[in-house]
């Protein structure tokens, strides 16, 4: 799945979890300085741009299609999702997405935790993003 080189995560997380918040519409309202050290954009680029500046090509539509409909459901997400740095470089997170409440309870946001995804979970991950990119494209 794609001729781009992946980073060594386990050097980039050190243990940390990246952080960030989106507005309704997933533009970057936060990002933690783990988020930047692993996307290799500074926190200038991450705020105020849509979290899909991430995306790698390799994603399948239809995983962003069902995250977007479970938080704007109120539910928690989480999943597998590959993702492109700044300079070209992929890496892959296990991430959970929540709606953040106003004091009505309505959801005004979004905040994600990401850690570095299993090998394992990513080699069973990318067969399914596989078939699901080759449904997709017919």
């Amino acid at each position: 799945m794609g001729n781009i080189t992946p980073v060594n995560e386990e050097y980039l997380y050190e243990g940390s979890v990246i952080i960030s918040q989106t507005d309704l519409n997933g533009v970057i309202t936060y990002a933690n300085r783990k988020f930047c050290e692993v996307s290799g954009y500074s926190v200038d680029e991450l705020l105020g741009a849509p979290h899909r500046i991430l995306r790698h090509p390799d994603m399948p539509k239809g995983v962003f299609a069902k995250m977007w409909s479970t938080i704007k459901g109120g539910q928690v997400w989480n999943g597998l999702v590959k993702n492109m740095r700044k300079d070209g470089k992929y890496y892959w997170v296990d991430a959970e997405i929540l709606p953040i409440r106003d004091d009505n309870g309505e959801v005004s946001g979004y905040i994600a935790a990401r850690k570095p995804a299993s090998r394992k979970d990513i080699q069973e991950t990318q067969e399914l993003y596989k078939k699901m990119l080759n449904s997709e494209a017919q």
